[in-house]
């Protein structure tokens, strides 16, 4: 009774035009007094300690980071060293915006923030040296979903925050099916390009590739600095993710001196913004887990389907199913914090590794980001191109089986997701 009356409120609230932490909130709130056993006193208790969640505070450095990253050249300037890379392969400009989307997404751990920053200067250029529009939007609008995948990731961190995972195999975790589906998109790109002969680059010299190289070498470092800062043991986390906000204010992008401070200020104000919506989100969230814990629904859950004899392939075909149907009306942060507590403790009981299922539960909602009707990375597109949303939306959903194949590979070949954290343990 308890369980269906969380459930049916929440969806109600949400399809009554509800901001999702409000309805997250409101029937945690709802359901305590009237169907639970607990006090309204834990609940209040329980939103103030997740306030005080240490890994939580790595979330408004990294948004930090990536609003510093967007707003300055850093984004052109490793455009411009992925166009040395691979400009000159056929196709090899839409193959940069995937290198650009792969390296913009090691600093800044957000899609959209990916896509705005990436294709706001290749797909104009991009039409420019003769490919379609629609090519290149939906191009970017796929790369860009990297974003939450390729560590410093956000909704790995959320993920790692709702399970008690470690953030630091989280993100370890998340490299290699990042690359691979960054190469996955450009061996696709390359066939078409071959196919419809679109066009490629002058071949870079050797001083070209140095130069964009070095030009873009702080952002490019910064990934090493975060990772390797972690697991070399001098800063959690959350200190890398302060170490990242810091270092992104430096050089010639932003400079903190009476003279060039007038868009730091409007920065900061971005990044807060941004924050509190966010962490609003996660704290009405967490509330949410937290009725879902007292009653036991995770555990009386799992306790049925390890009854019924559900084989571990067979549970992860329902999430992946689940996971998707889901992405396509929410957006990523708040699938992971309504999901993962409800998932987490079956996927334990069926021996399914907890870094494993946080990959598998950042790839579906990574694929929700560009799928109607609330795909974020397609409503970003269309203001950075000024196309319909119908035109984006067609020119999105051919790369969608690459993304759909990808996530068949990652949710049955957990090395690719182990690799990295097993090695390094």
């Amino acid at each position: 009774m308890t369980t269906a009356a969380l459930f049916v409120m929440l969806f109600v609230f949400m399809f009554m035009g509800m901001p999702v932490a409000v309805a997250l909130g409101l029937s945690s709130l709802l359901t305590i007094p009237v169907f639970g056993h607990d006090s309204l006193a834990s609940l209040a208790l329980k939103l103030y300690e997740t306030s005080e969640h240490f890994t939580l505070l790595a979330i408004p450095f990294f948004i930090l980071g990536g609003v510093f990253m967007t707003t300055g050249g850093v984004a052109r300037r490793m455009i411009r060293f992925a166009i040395a890379c691979v400009g000159h392969f056929h196709g090899g400009l839409a193959m940069a915006s995937v290198l650009a989307c792969m390296l913009f997404a090691a600093v800044s751990g957000s899609s959209p923030a990916t896509v705005v920053a990436v294709g706001s200067i290749v797909i104009a250029g991009m039409v420019r040296a003769g490919y379609p529009q629609s090519f290149a939007a939906g191009v970017v609008c796929n790369a860009g979903t990297l974003g939450i995948l390729i560590p410093p990731s956000i909704v790995l961190v959320v993920y790692g925050a709702a399970t008690e995972t470690s953030v630091g195999k989280l993100f370890m975790a998340g490299i290699v099916p990042g690359l691979l589906l960054g190469l996955l998109l450009m061996l696709a790109i390359y066939v078409l390009a071959r196919i419809r002969k679109l066009p490629r680059q002058p071949s870079p010299t050797l001083r070209e590739i140095v130069d964009s190289g070095r030009d873009s070498l702080w952002g490019l470092l910064l990934v090493v600095i975060i990772l390797g800062g972690i697991y070399g043991g001098v800063f959690t986390p959350t200190e890398a993710a302060a170490v990242s906000g810091g270092l992104c204010v430096r050089g010639r992008d932003i400079r903190l001196s009476r003279h060039r401070l007038a868009p730091v200020p409007a920065m900061l104000v971005d990044a807060s913004k941004i924050t509190v919506m966010l962490m609003f989100i996660i704290a009405n969230a967490l509330l949410f887990a937290h009725v879902l814990t007292t009653e036991r629904i995770p555990q009386i859950i799992a306790e049925h389907i390890v009854a019924w004899g559900m084989p571990a392939w067979g549970f992860l075909v329902v999430v992946n199913i689940l996971l998707l149907v889901a992405g396509m009306f929410m957006e990523p942060t708040g699938i992971i914090l309504i999901m993962a507590p409800i998932l987490f403790p079956i996927a334990t009981q069926l021996g399914i590794d907890p870094v494993h299922l946080g990959i598998i539960m950042v790839v579906n909602p990574e694929i929700g980001m560009v799928t109607p009707p609330i795909g974020l990375n397609l409503f970003v597109t269309v203001g950075i191109t000024n196309m319909t949303i119908g035109e984006v939306v067609r020119a999105a959903l051919p790369w969608l089986s690459i993304l759909l194949a990808f996530l068949v590979v990652v949710t049955y070949v957990p090395q690719i997701s182990l690799f990295l954290p097993n090695l390094l343990q």
